[in-house]
């Protein structure tokens, strides 16, 4: 797991703030132009997630969305049902939301 990553996602989080991949990507040495490099960021993301999921806490990759700033990739909606935590039929914006909050709940 990437800690630098992490910790940034912890700091934006405690802020009731929200970032983007490309802001994030940078700090693992990622450069979101990069097809292998927007995957690398998925796969730290998911691994946060997970981790976040184990110890209780919601997803933090919530907070981190798309260039643009209406929502988080496709892979954060695919870990959420794969976690169980996001049925398919499910409206993806409300679990978003409704996750972010809990987010900057945890963190606050």
């Amino acid at each position: 797991m990437s800690q630098v990553i992490y910790e940034r996602l912890r700091q934006v989080a405690k802020n009731h703030q929200t970032t983007t991949y490309g802001e994030i990507a940078p700090l693992g040495g990622l450069d979101m132009s990069l097809q292998r490099d927007r995957t690398e960021i998925g796969r730290i993301l998911g691994e946060i997630s997970k981790n976040e999921h184990e110890q209780g806490r919601p997803l933090l990759s919530a907070i981190v969305l798309r260039k643009g700033g209406e929502s988080p990739g496709k892979g954060f909606f695919t870990l959420a049902q794969e976690l169980g935590l996001m049925k398919p039929q499910q409206d993806k914006q409300a679990f978003w939301c409704q996750e972010v909050e809990k987010v900057f709940q945890t963190w606050a």
